[in-house]
């Protein structure tokens, strides 16, 4: 299940890729908005941030005008790697080296067959583990040390 969810600037794509994310059979929760009126993204970034981090979703997705908001609220959550993507490459890595588990895009930037793109690269790509893992433990070394 991929909880989603955007502000005003990312409302259009949002529903564009629940088009997409509902003809390929996966499960998603849209945690708003509804509409390109103006809302508060940090609200709903909690919110989706939220779902993954207590395992009710297992991965998220959120879209602002240009991603980059609604990802510092998301690393905000302990256990959440919130990856703005721009590219199918930015979106393999994300999952392949550091095991992300949001996906944050562009509402501005991207077309949305791009960003569709990069969400297929992106949960198709599995996390590779080995070395990578060391520094994700690493990552949650810091958590524990300061989001207190």
């Amino acid at each position: 299940m991929i909880a989603i969810g955007s502000d005003h600037g990312g409302f259009k794509l949002k529903e564009e890729i629940k088009k997409y994310l509902i003809e390929k059979g996966i499960e998603y929760k849209d945690f708003g908005t509804v509409s390109e009126q103006s809302v508060d993204y940090p609200e709903i970034a909690k919110e989706v941030s939220k779902s993954v981090q207590n395992k009710e979703a297992e991965y998220g997705i959120l879209i602002c005008r240009t991603g980059l908001g609604m990802s510092m609220v998301a690393n905000k959550f302990k256990g959440i790697r919130c990856a703005v993507c721009h590219n199918e490459n930015t979106a393999k890595y994300s999952r392949l080296d550091n095991n992300a588990n949001i996906l944050a895009l562009s509402g501005q930037e991207l077309t949305v067959n791009d960003a569709i793109c990069i969400l297929r690269v992106w949960i198709a790509t599995e996390f590779e583990g080995g070395r990578h893992q060391n520094r994700i433990n690493m990552i949650e070394e810091i958590e524990k040390e300061n989001m207190k």
